[in-house]
């Protein structure tokens, strides 16, 4: 089972994940693909997600994931705890310090949802936190250093005994991920 999980207030109908279901579904046409969309809730984000890999980890299906920002630090949740090989794509290292600026009314455009961000969601995610990782062998990590979001500094530096791709430039959607599908599968089939 192959389950991409998306950033914060985002969809499996960015660029990245039609990218990736596209080049899923003609390079792997019967691998189990799961692209949830998250509800902004941060516990019942990760419920959901808890519930789809037990299930694929019931079934004996083997566990990879792509998570981009973060779903990339939900993902390295998901790996360390569960099992099985993860891509991050500029992943968030330590989202619940950054929840206070997002605190209020937030709009996704994707699913044309209003939603709020509470004070209690910092600590939400919080508990999913990795403060170290255990598995490095589970994580290949494409980081772009133009990523005007996220700090890809503090990924160099919680990641730096795993895989990692550092690319000069790009952006928090990493420019050219469509260019690195090949690689990244290769990495979670291999």
């Amino acid at each position: 089972m192959l389950l991409y999980i998306h950033g914060f207030n985002s969809s499996p109908l960015s660029d990245k994940g039609l990218v990736t279901a596209r080049f899923i579904k003609q390079n792997y046409p019967d691998l189990p693909f799961l692209q949830p969309q998250l509800p902004s809730e941060p516990l019942e984000a990760m419920a959901l997600l808890i519930d789809i890999v037990e299930k694929a980890k019931e079934q004996g299906q083997p566990l990879t994931y792509i998570g981009s920002s973060l779903g990339g630090y939900f993902a390295s949740y998901l790996a360390e705890t569960y099992g099985g090989r993860a891509v991050l794509i500029n992943p968030a290292v330590k989202p619940f310090e950054l929840f206070d600026e997002f605190i209020g009314t937030q709009y996704n455009p994707y699913t044309d949802e209003t939603y709020q961000v509470v004070a209690e969601h910092k600590q939400d995610v919080a508990r999913y936190n990795t403060p170290a990782i255990i598995n490095p062998d589970r994580f290949y990590v494409l980081l772009q250093t133009g990523d005007e979001v996220l700090d890809y500094k503090q990924a160099v530096q919680k990641y730096h005994c795993c895989k990692l791709l550092i690319e000069p430039g790009g952006d928090h959607s990493f420019i050219g991920y469509e260019g690195q599908l090949a690689s990244i599968c290769e990495y979670l089939f291999s």
